[in-house]
């Protein structure tokens, strides 16, 4: 599971001219400004009415993901890259606005293993009755309703007209911000796998690129690996031991880096970068309780896969890890006649044309 910071986006769903739902959304996100940064989340404020949203105009469903137009296929990226939502509506006899249903209507994937919370205003029921609809709706996306709620009632929120919500409704609304991010960072595996193109060589399991979000993963998968290195080698000379945060942020944005996935958990990652003419394969990694089903040469094989164009693929392991010099001979890897160092075992194959 990445670090990277939370996209939620606050979206007042009332059209209705002079409606409180700006003030309502505005006090939301000012309010929560500070929680928000301590929680690692960039608050998205957007207003459906600036949308442009006709009713659903799209001939084919939208589960489809095939978008002819233009004011549907920009709400489609502003949900594709949201992390959650929180959903500031009045009630409407009952019911949530026709506006968010609508908006709700338009897309399908987009939504789905998402969180959504709710802010509701309203007299009687402080908008809850329209939370209660909401919910059944949302469901059937696949978006997962928050049960922290906040629910402002009207006579109570107001002062001389000016919105002046009470410190419990403030303390509501970090309470749900709070199970937003708890929701959203548990659901990104789920996300991850329904969007995966790169089926694993284990049950459940999937690749995707690595990024600088994924350093504090990687970290850790390193340093397990890399400490039986250590001891087959007689060295803590090994730069994978040592590396900082930072450091992996660093080369994850200069390589191509694949990492293999399962329940948010990295179970093995390898890097490939072309030099020369030649592809470098490294940092071949597979956490030590999966040794021995196949990870590393599934692994070894997508870095290969990018070797087109390329004369050769060379790599790189000490020079006393027997076991890791076992599996690139049998992969057709053959030692190179001078190591770059002391210590370390160069070896390549030719690229198949």
């Amino acid at each position: 599971m990445t670090t990277k910071r939370l996209r939620v986006i606050v979206l007042v769903c009332s059209t209705r001219p002079n409606a409180l739902g700006p003030a309502v959304g505005k006090w939301f996100t000012d309010t929560l400004g500070p929680c928000a940064d301590l929680l690692s989340v960039d608050l998205v404020p957007l207003a459906i009415g600036d949308l442009g949203l006709p009713f659903l105009d799209e001939e084919e469903h939208p589960a489809a993901g095939v978008h002819a137009h233009e004011h549907t296929r920009r709400w489609s990226r502003i949900v594709d890259e949201a992390d959650g939502f929180v959903f500031v509506t009045p009630e409407y006899n009952y019911g949530m606005p026709a506006t968010l249903k609508n908006a709700l209507d338009f897309l399908g994937p987009e939504w789905a293993w998402k969180p959504a919370g709710f802010v509701s205003y309203g007299h009687t029921s402080a908008g809850t009755r329209a939370v209660q609809h909401a919910k059944q709706v949302v469901t059937t996306l696949r978006l997962v309703p928050l049960g922290a709620t906040v629910a402002l009632r009207i006579a109570d929120a107001l002062r001389e007209e000016r919105l002046e919500p009470e410190a419990r409704h403030a303390e509501a609304a970090e309470g749900l911000l709070e199970e937003l991010v708890r929701v959203a960072r548990a659901l990104t595996p789920v996300r991850e796998r329904s969007a995966a193109t790169v089926e694993g060589p284990l049950p459940g399991s999937y690749a995707r690129r690595l990024g600088p979000d994924d350093a504090g993963q990687v970290l850790v998968l390193q340093r397990c690996c890399w400490t039986e290195e250590a001891l087959a080698n007689g060295t803590l000379a090994i730069p994978a031991l040592h590396e900082s945060p930072a450091d992996v942020q660093a080369w994850l944005a200069a390589w191509d880096a694949t990492g293999l996935w399962r329940d948010g958990r990295l179970l093995g990652l390898v890097r490939t970068c072309r030099v020369d003419g030649d592809l470098h394969v490294g940092r071949l990694a597979v956490a030590p309780d999966l040794r021995g089903l196949g990870v590393g040469r599934w692994l070894l094989r997508q870095a290969e896969a990018a070797g087109d164009g390329c004369a050769r693929i060379v790599l790189s392991t000490g020079a006393a890890s027997h076991r890791n010099i076992a599996l690139y001979r049998r992969q057709g890897y053959v030692p190179l006649p001078e190591a770059h160092e002391t210590g370390v075992m160069d070896l390549a194959k030719a690229v198949a044309v």
